[in-house]
């Protein structure tokens, strides 16, 4: 365990970078960027067909899950049934992405990144079911407070239209926890960020990967410390500020001057 965490903190390799039709999916087509060189090795970007994934083969599972709501989608979204078919996405190279032996009997749930309640047609539902959009989740956080958590964000994007939104897991300590024999590592905290450009509000989520209710709203320019990923889409003015509040099942938008 101690010689995969070394592994993920000194590799460094190339970025991977989207393909054009990828980037529908970040405000202004401007993907997060890897800005820690620890965490690039055998990055890539999967473009599915209503969001995207950095998947790492370091960490067999997503860095960033990236997602553009709006309220037609999401009203959509409300008429899908969820596949539940999980699969390996045959476009990673051999040994760099989770298998479904990983998870069996591992105690984690398979946590969506970008979740399957956000998915408004048959195609993006199926696709949203890549264990390359999967991390290992405590099972009462993945279905009490982080579905608290896309069910908030569900409602701000549809009360003002859109947002973006991107998804994906911390990694802190020196030894982390994985799991299979992939060795997929279990994510110490999960992180979401959310952008609404009509009121140029943005921040961030972060929970921890535990049954334990615990989560803080940040500004994105707090995270991009913490994570090691900067998100160039959004305004410095929307990053810096943190304009909204969360009581667990619902985000409040602060008036500007508070």
């Amino acid at each position: 365990m101690k010689k995969f965490a070394a592994c993920l903190l000194m590799a460094v390799a190339s970025h991977a970078f989207a393909a054009p039709d990828c980037t529908a999916f970040a405000p202004g087509g401007q993907f997060p960027t890897v800005t820690n060189p620890r965490m690039a090795p055998k990055t890539r970007v999967l473009c599915y067909s209503d969001f995207a994934v950095l998947h790492s083969g370091v960490t067999h599972g997503p860095l960033w899950s990236a997602e553009h709501l709006t309220r037609e989608h999401l009203e959509a979204a409300k008429d899908m049934t969820r596949t539940n078919r999980f699969f390996e996405d045959d476009r990673l190279p051999a040994g760099e992405g989770a298998t479904l032996a990983d998870y069996r009997r591992s105690g984690f749930d398979r946590g969506h990144m970008s979740p399957a309640g956000n998915r408004w047609n048959p195609q993006a539902m199926a696709e949203s079911f890549s264990l390359a959009n999967i991390v290992p989740q405590d099972r009462e956080n993945n279905e009490r407070l982080w579905a608290r958590i896309e069910a908030a964000v569900r409602r701000l994007a549809t009360k003002y239209g859109e947002a973006w939104v991107v998804t994906g897991p911390l990694f802190t300590g020196a030894q982390l926890q994985t799991i299979g024999q992939s060795r997929v590592l279990v994510p110490t905290q999960i992180y979401k960020v959310v952008y609404v450009p009509s009121q140029q509000l943005a921040f961030a989520i972060v929970a921890d990967n535990t049954s334990a209710e615990r989560y803080d709203v940040r500004s994105v320019r707090a995270l991009e410390q913490q994570s090691g990923i900067s998100f160039p889409g959004i305004p410095a003015s929307a990053a810096e500020a943190v304009k909204v509040s969360f009581n667990g099942r619902t985000f409040a938008v602060r008036k500007w001057g508070w």
